[in-house]
């Protein structure tokens, strides 16, 4: 059963939510969030990202940096850009992208769930990584990024979450982006106990998107549950700040490879190799119809190649993803990326960025080929979560992202 509970957020004053709301840390580059910040001070990215307030070329990890997003965080709650509610709520966060609609509650997640695998991930995480989220959460004593969970979708949930947009949104905001973002505060308490009862008749929670966050905040957990043999289990560090969509709603983009070279080989030579476990035909449209099929831009033209019976196992759900069979019959024998985790002669470009950018990239010189792959689905990440197993790197990408600053878990409170 998923244990979550409501918590007392903290959020923007609604006359500038839409100033404060910004993107995941973890998908712009310094430069790139300095630039979107710069004349904003009510910009989350002074929180998130805080190196934006010192020198350009400030190391990301150095203890400044820490220190300036606990400075900025505590001058924003002193200034009131954002305030704690007094009550534990609940909420529900509805993106709308275009024609795509995902509504979510947000909520306090167990990390104990994420310990006893209640909560089910499906990628590796780097030590480094979770390291730099743990000091950004105990320095502010707050986390600040949701991770994005989901659930096979429940009609008693859905019902529950529709009966808690009923009074209205708090927030309704649009971004730069051209995605807007609708917020609603659930403080009834009698509903806050139905919902919560729901989720707890839930055999599993699944990590869509934010594995290092969930797993530093369990970390933190874990370690101070070691300082500290007398706490109670109850303490707010013992959850995580999440958004909990259904499966059903889940958007998920492909996650396109580039590489820099043929690894010596001429292209007549390189296509005649790919002719040993896919079909190839020239003149391609840019994006794949299905699954275990690609488009390859090589040489100023598109081919496309789908990928020959035999050449992998459709039973094995790791074998069977697309990033796979691209990488054990092409990528790995073919151009010598043993491992794509560290290889530097790849590239990762999410689907958002389109075939355009993929284009763009070969024809500067700087890579030789571009790959645009079908996304992974859903249930393919239920089935290899489901079976204990790790996906390869860069296997989905997640649309919408979900906006930090929008609603903050205060653990040291």
């Amino acid at each position: 059963m998923a244990h979550i509970r409501p918590f007392r957020g903290v959020r923007p004053r609604k006359d500038i939510a839409h100033l404060v709301a910004a993107p995941p840390y973890d998908v712009l580059t310094s430069e790139e969030a300095r630039q979107l910040a710069a004349g904003n001070p009510y910009s989350f990215l002074h929180v998130g990202k805080p190196e934006i307030d010192l020198p350009p070329g400030t190391d990301l990890y150095s203890d400044a940096v820490y220190a300036k997003g606990k400075e900025n965080f505590e001058r924003f709650r002193r200034e009131g850009t954002i305030v704690q509610d007094p009550t534990r709520d609940f909420y529900v966060y509805k993106q709308v992208w275009g024609d795509h609609v995902q509504i979510g509650l947000v909520a306090a997640a167990s990390c104990r769930d994420y310990l006893d695998d209640v909560i089910k991930k499906h990628e590796l995480t780097r030590v480094d990584k979770e390291n730099d989220r743990m000091r950004h959460i105990e320095t502010l004593g707050a986390q600040t990024g949701p991770v994005f969970l989901t659930y096979r979708q429940n009609g008693a949930v859905d019902a529950l979450v529709a009966e808690a947009m009923a009074r209205g949104p708090e927030v309704d905001i649009t971004t730069y982006d051209q995605v807007r973002h609708i917020f609603y505060v659930v403080d009834d308490p009698g509903l806050v106990a139905r919902i919560q009862a729901a989720f707890a008749a839930l055999p599993f929670l699944y990590v869509a998107d934010g594995h290092h966050r969930s797993a530093a905040a369990t970390r933190i957990k874990v370690r101070r549950d070691r300082e500290r043999p007398s706490r109670t289990g109850e303490e707010e560090d013992n959850f995580f700040l999440a958004v909990i969509f259904p499966h059903s709603q889940m958007k998920i983009l492909p996650y396109n490879r580039v590489v820099r070279d043929l690894n010596g080989l001429a292209p007549e030579a390189f296509l005649a190799r790919l002719a040993e476990k896919f079909t190839v035909t020239p003149d391609a449209a840019p994006v794949p119809a299905a699954g275990r099929t690609y488009a390859m831009f090589l040489g100023g033209r598109w081919y496309g190649l789908a990928a020959k019976p035999g050449s992998y196992d459709p039973a094995d759900p790791i074998g069977s993803l697309d990033v796979s069979v691209l990488q054990t019959n092409l990528l790995g024998p073919v151009l010598g990326i043993a491992d794509p985790r560290t290889d530097k002669r790849i590239d990762f470009v999410g689907g958002i960025r389109g075939t355009g950018e993929l284009e763009k990239k070969v024809r500067s010189g700087q890579f030789a080929a571009a790959f645009s792959l079908a996304p992974t689905t859903i249930e393919q990440l239920f089935a290899v979560a489901d079976a204990g197993r790790i996906m390869p790197p860069k296997s989905t990408w997640f649309e919408p992202k979900l906006k930090d600053g929008l609603v903050v878990h205060m653990i040291d409170e």
